[in-house]
């Protein structure tokens, strides 16, 4: 399957073959747009269609390798030829905190030396967590003036698909050498000059003008050494 979203974000709309429908609703199609929920990032949503005939895609996801649409219509069968619509709202605010966590990341991790363990988006927030002993609330703005200092430098953000050597040349890489799996050969790596440089399969904007600026509204202890905080888009 042909996941055309790791090598073009923006791509709203693609034309594809139905390979396989499950129980009438799961669609496996031989190339897809649609992101699949990963990585802390949701799903996208939006729909197939038919000559004309619409299929709403409700829930994305991946399973033994393959992309599964989730469709609320039934009538797709294997063979047939369609069309993808991406709900486009949707893909690109999580495209914008998608990016804006790379960001806050990389500052924390400058600042403290903490590791990012984990991040989820949503609609409304995001949050990221870290792995610190000693938490300084009061850096917390400190945190939130850097982010937005760096959304209004307009950096270009760039993906590149490099080979796995070359990938693991790079030290925010290779400290993850062990998670990827043996036999990959190429990694997907998501470059913010001067600022972060990450192996990523999610989707993100072409530059850090295209996102709002943020705010910091929640900070969490959540056990030993795990700290998490929540930031928004700022509505002003």
């Amino acid at each position: 399957m042909e996941e055309l979203y790791l090598k073009d974000c923006y791509l709203k709309e693609f034309e594809a073959t139905v390979e396989s429908v499950k129980d009438d609703k799961f669609v496996v199609l031989d190339r897809t747009a649609f992101y699949p929920k990963s990585g802390g990032q949701p799903h996208d949503t939006g729909i197939l269609v038919r000559d004309g005939e619409e299929f709403p895609v409700t829930f994305v996801g991946k399973f033994e390798g393959k992309i599964s649409h989730e469709i609320s219509v039934p009538g797709l069968r294997e063979g047939d030829k369609v069309k993808g619509f991406i709900d486009w709202e949707r893909r690109q605010l999580f495209m914008k905190y998608h990016t804006a966590c790379h960001i806050l990341s990389a500052i924390i991790h400058n600042e403290t030396g903490a590791m990012i363990t984990g991040n989820q988006l949503a609609e409304n927030k995001t949050r990221v967590d870290f792995n610190l002993e000693n938490f300084d609330r009061g850096q917390l703005k400190s945190y939130e003036s850097k982010v937005n200092e760096i959304i209004d430098l307009d950096i270009p953000v760039t993906i590149s698909i490099l080979p796995k050597n070359e990938a693991f040349m790079i030290p925010s890489v290779v400290k993850l050498k062990d998670a990827f799996p043996p036999d990959v050969e190429e990694i997907r790596v998501i470059t913010i000059p001067d600022v972060d440089r990450q192996a990523c399969g999610g989707t993100h904007v072409s530059s850090t003008g295209e996102i709002s600026h943020i705010e910091i509204f929640k900070a969490e202890n959540k056990g030993k050494n795990n700290r998490r905080i929540y930031f928004r888009f700022r509505s002003d």
